[in-house]
């Protein structure tokens, strides 16, 4: 592929290969390839996706993690957050191959989410929708950057294959950082951070105040999943990995590693807790699949490897390397230097597999689904049989010109409501735990050579909940460095808010927010941080997002039931961003089906007049104007300020806040406030039409755009 492309891009095959590109995407992770699709779609001509690896679609395909995790909670019961953008189109392909497959489009019963799907068949699902927007070159990783004028122009690329001394320049108008641990950023001296950040920082409370043994090094743990499928009775034990050591997986001898679940109490009912069925990706026992179809992979605590306190065989081979090694965080190691890690991480994971099939089988007895009888799958073509990359749930965090720390999106409840900051620049909106992995260890005998457990500290752990919550675009933009954006995990979040924004699902959204930013910035000729920083840009970046391009549009507020093919899904979404719909406190629904009352349209519409060129100043506090609107009502404001700003003549005592409204009065309070009234609102009998949540967006939408709207943003009063 290298040499072909040699031939396409220079006239002679040289040592150095140069590519010019209008986008270089680094890294082949779902974020990267939603990135790709995304800057092609909206008319990027030249862009050029550069992967370590063959394979594409990072959490999907590569790391393993094949049962996708998006849960949240409501009323009580875990569903899934709602899908939108590149990800919903994603898991429409999922399911399209598994339907055509199995003959059902979610065969996996998995207690941690409804959809899974097979690592390579996600790893060609990706290949198939880059390719067609992408010039894709795979096997190498970043060297170097050029900055030039306080901006990056240039990324240099070794080959990952060793005896290969070939090296790739691209030279790029605008580069995406998607790639694991953030390497183009680290590498072009833009500020970033990784490890935990101090309290002083963000004043959090899940933060250390200082320091301690773990130091800077201590992240989100890398786990190396095992997808296995079943032999048919075959005994598939694996050889004694050389460092196993049956205290180090003792927590498992307390586990069910199987339970007869088909799942159909939903996710995360706890009769179909257990190691086996946790994230099973296909279900043949309760679905009727034939013999050998049978696939799961396991992600499970007692496998995750904490990448601080390293055992001593490691600490000896990194220091072997350089110096001090030992104690820095991975982000600031070498590709080899991480490999390092990853092959005591592999043999871990394989002890694991090995307890498994052996101290558990013997404890719990024979039955079909032991994993003794199953066998690691041959599909990611590794010699190990493990997949080409660890599953990677924490790593560097831009220095972004907008930080989003735990203090904005921490729960007070185990429902979710909203959080408690809303960025008015969202660019998608999410919801999951705060959730850490064990990020330390603890050697049993005291002595770094000897067998480990994983260690959970109270401040890191799964069980702390967070609000739903919008990403501002400011958080893809380095605070000082131009041509450069980050992308996947490489953005502007504390380590905290890291834990709960780093899922597939969020991942591509990312990426696709990150491209439809690069596009803009390519169009306009100016600098990312120039469009981020700009109203008007920013709600015409948001509209491109919601309404999609060659696919869904993307979930900018997080409504629970506004789906993109909803008729009022652009309305809703960007009249919420924009603080002129307010959700109710208590409830993340739209309830595009209620009828608006009286009280709720006079405040839409007072907070949609301030939105226009035609802004008055809120009025003065008075008396209260009506007597059935106390004054300590939330909606009084509302009521008196489109009162006072329009043409309503004499008014009565009474507003009748509750009652019910109509097409016809919408009509009426538009004409009053000199806004663009629709004449068929109160032609014939629709004027007596029920107004809906649904239609009273979508008319409030089109007035706005008839209207106008100014260039600051004016924060609602109410």
């Amino acid at each position: 592929m290298r040499r072909l492309l040699s031939l396409i891009f220079l006239p002679t095959l040289l040592l150095a290969e140069v590519i010019e590109t209008d986008l270089l995407i680094v890294g082949g992770n779902e974020s990267a390839c939603a990135a790709a699709v995304q800057a092609a779609r909206l008319g990027v001509k030249k862009i050029v996706l550069v992967n370590d690896i063959d394979w594409l679609g990072g959490q999907f395909s590569a790391e393993g993690v094949g049962c996708l995790d998006e849960w949240t909670t409501i009323h009580g019961k875990r569903a899934n957050f709602p899908r939108s953008g590149l990800f919903l189109e994603m898991v429409q392909r999922i399911r399209a191959h598994n339907s055509a497959k199995y003959g059902k489009a979610s065969p996996g019963n998995a207690y941690c989410g409804t959809e899974t799907i097979e690592p390579a068949a996600a790893a060609a699902i990706f290949g198939e929708l880059v390719k067609q927007h992408a010039t894709v070159l795979r096997g190498w990783q970043p060297a170097q950057v050029t900055v030039k004028d306080g901006s990056v122009t240039t990324v240099t690329f070794d080959s990952t294959d060793a005896s290969d001394p070939t090296n790739l320049t691209v030279n790029a108008k605008l580069t995406i950082d998607a790639s694991d641990w953030g390497d183009v950023i680290r590498l072009s001296g833009a500020k970033y951070g990784a490890g935990p950040d101090l309290r002083s920082r963000f004043n959090e409370p899940s933060a250390p105040e200082a320091f301690d043994d773990a130091g800077a090094q201590e992240m989100n743990p890398i786990s190396w999943c095992v997808v296995l499928r079943e032999t048919g009775g075959k005994d598939a034990t694996i050889p004694v990995p050389a460092s196993y050591d049956v205290r180090s997986f003792s927590a498992l001898d307390k586990t069910p590693p199987w339970v007869n679940s088909d799942m159909s109490e939903g996710i995360y009912a706890q009769s179909g807790w257990s190691i086996y069925t946790h994230r099973r990706l296909v279900d043949r026992w309760h679905n009727g699949f034939a013999s050998g179809t049978e696939a799961t992979f396991l992600n499970w605590p007692v496998q995750d490897y904490p990448v601080c306190q390293l055992p001593q065989h490691v600490v000896d081979a990194l220091e072997k390397t350089e110096p001090g090694a030992s104690k820095k965080n991975i982000v600031n190691l070498t590709p080899a230097q991480r490999r390092i890690i990853f092959a005591d991480a592999k043999a871990h994971t394989l002890g694991l597999l090995h307890h498994l099939q052996t101290k558990v089988h013997d404890r719990v007895g024979n039955f079909p689904q032991s994993f003794r009888y199953m066998q690691l799958t041959d599909e990611f073509g590794t010699a190990d049989k493990l997949p080409p990359k660890p599953y990677v749930r924490e790593g560097l965090r831009l220095e972004a010109m907008s930080m989003l720390s735990e203090n904005d999106i921490r729960a007070a409840t185990r429902e979710p409501k909203w959080a408690k900051v809303m960025p008015t620049d969202s660019i998608l909106g999410f919801q999951f735990n705060i959730d850490f992995h064990p990020t330390r260890r603890k050697f049993l005998d005291g002595d770094p050579s000897g067998p480990w457990h994983y260690v959970q500290t109270p401040s890191r752990g799964w069980h702390t909940d967070t609000d739903r919550a919008t990403f501002p675009l400011r958080g893809l933009v380095p605070i000082e460095m131009n041509g450069l954006l980050g992308a996947g995990k490489n953005i502007g979040v504390s380590s905290v808010v890291q834990s709960a924004l780093r899922l597939h699902n969020q991942m591509m959204l990312i990426g696709q927010a990150s491209a439809t930013l690069a596009w803009m910035s390519l169009r306009d000729a100016v600098p990312p941080r120039e469009i981020a920083s700009a109203m008007p840009k920013v709600r015409e970046l948001q509209q491109r997002l919601v309404r999609g391009h060659g696919g869904p549009g993307v979930l900018i507020w997080p409504w629970h039931d506004v789906a993109p093919d909803d008729l009022h899904f652009e309305a809703a979404n960007l009249l919420a961003t924009r603080r002129i719909w307010l959700p109710d406190a208590d409830s993340v629904f739209f309830q595009p089906g209620k009828i608006v009352t009286r009280g709720e349209l006079a405040c839409l519409l007072a907070r949609l007049h301030r939105a226009t060129p035609k802004a008055k100043d809120w009025p003065q506090e008075k008396a209260p104007r009506f007597t059935d609107v106390s004054a300590d009502s939330p909606q009084r404001d509302g009521i008196e300020a489109m009162i006072a700003w329009g043409s309503f003549g004499e008014q009565q005592a009474t507003f009748t806040p509750d009652s019910p409204t109509n097409w016809g009065l919408l009509h009426r309070w538009l004409t009053a406030l000199d806004l663009p009234a629709n004449a068929g609102l109160a032609a014939g009998d629709r004027k007596n039409l029920s107004l809906t949540r649904a239609e009273c967006a979508q008319h409030l939408w089109r007035v706005l755009q008839l209207a106008g709207e100014r260039a600051e943003s004016l924060e609602p009063k109410n």
